[in-house]
């Protein structure tokens, strides 16, 4: 029996450590056993694989963003049950004497369902009397229960606006990036937006932005690693294809477009990598070894050609290609790594077809053609 108790006890202290690293600690954790990692190994795989079921990629994609908000449902009661669960057979092991009244005698042997019962109810704080402790050994381990439930549900009621807060900072730049970039984002479509604009210029406080956010991105993924797996309010758009178009367009630019800000392109390039590969490296994803091409010569060739038609001064292709192939190999294979992994597609360097933005479209009509007169680096001033 006092192997039970030690058991419980260690249990009842995994639980509240986990629980402290996850929601308060604010700091990445380097043990490598966490019951939170396992739980969401375990529950994502499990989705995935459903997932992959789904013959529409609609429903896979609307089936995958209900995990965020459910699984965190799930920990907080996987938590719950374990603290419940451990107490119960703390108690029970220990043997702790109780007056219940169903069985109408003082200090009558109870059952674990009991135990379990009170259990429930002392953690709640919920308090009806039918069942409680006689010897004093009881009394302070009720004590103590009541207090860890208490302070415990507060701490998780508290954790979920911190959360929120961070998904809210992190979407609501992802979505200005809709008329900059196009939906899906590519880095060629917001060059090619600014040129022309010919606003060139503005590229500097775009790239500000976007190193500032992929510093937040960076310390509250690390804190929250949960928010991981919460997906964008549109199917073309995720955190991880923004943080790699960034890295995009800053490795276009820093390949050789003369007219731009390079130092202000290295600063954003390093505070996105640096985003990028710490994340893959937290998750315990590391880096694809196989990589897709995602720019063809032929691509590169027409979109340095569309650039100078713009009237962007650029380098000679060949170098600039080179450099271009170069400065992907710093980040490709840790964004691939997670794109497989969190089922994210990732976003083109230059796009297919002429981008439709998401505020082009509507959910009832369609794509408007009459927006399209409206594409934003394309207007003429007439239609204001």
């Amino acid at each position: 029996m006092w192997l039970l108790s030690l058991a419980s006890v260690l249990l009842i202290l995994l639980i509240l450590i986990d629980a402290f690293e996850a929601t308060v600690l604010p700091r990445q954790v380097l043990h490598r056993w966490r019951f939170v990692r396992l739980y969401y190994r375990t529950t994502w795989a499990f989705c995935r694989a459903v997932a992959l079921r789904l013959p529409s990629t609609k429903r896979r994609n609307a089936m995958l963003a209900w995990f965020g908000p459910l699984s965190l449902l799930g920990l907080f009661v996987t938590w719950v049950v374990v603290l419940i669960f451990s107490f119960a057979l703390l108690d029970w092991s220990l043997d702790t004497p109780m007056h219940s009244i169903a069985v109408d005698a003082p200090a009558a042997p109870v059952g674990f369902g009991t135990y379990l019962y009170w259990s429930g109810v002392t953690f709640f704080t919920l308090g009806y009397g039918d069942v409680t402790p006689v010897s004093a050994l009881g009394r302070a381990l009720a004590v103590t229960e009541t207090g860890l439930g208490f302070g415990f549900l507060a701490m998780v009621i508290s954790y979920v606006p911190v959360l929120y807060q961070a998904f809210s900072r992190r979407e609501t730049t992802i979505s200005l990036m809709d008329a900059r970039a196009g939906s899906p984002p590519s880095a060629g479509e917001v060059l090619m937006r600014l040129a022309r604009a010919k606003n060139l210029a503005a590229a500097e406080q775009l790239l500000a932005e976007w190193e500032r956010w992929s510093a937040e991105l960076l310390e509250s993924h690390l804190s929250f690693p949960l928010l991981s797996y919460y997906r964008s309010q549109h199917d073309n758009q995720s955190w991880l294809a923004a943080v790699t178009t960034m890295l995009d367009v800053c490795a276009l630019i820093l390949s050789g477009i003369k007219a731009a800000d390079t130092y202000r392109a290295q600063l954003t390039f390093a505070m996105a990598r640096h985003a990028v590969v710490d994340l893959s490296l937290v998750l315990k994803l590391g880096s694809a070894p196989e990589v897709p091409n995602r720019l063809t010569t032929e691509q590169f060739c027409q979109l340095w050609r569309d650039l100078e038609a713009a009237g962007i001064e650029t380098h000679e292709v060949e170098t600039a290609e080179a450099k271009m192939a170069e400065l992907r190999k710093l980040y490709e294979p840790f964004a691939w790594a997670m794109s497989r992994y969190f089922m994210f597609a990732m976003p083109a360097i230059v796009p297919d077809r002429p981008a439709i933005d998401n505020w082009q479209r509507s959910a009832w009509m369609g794509h408007s053609p009459a927006l399209s007169d409206l594409a934003i680096g394309e207007t003429d001033g007439e239609h204001f």
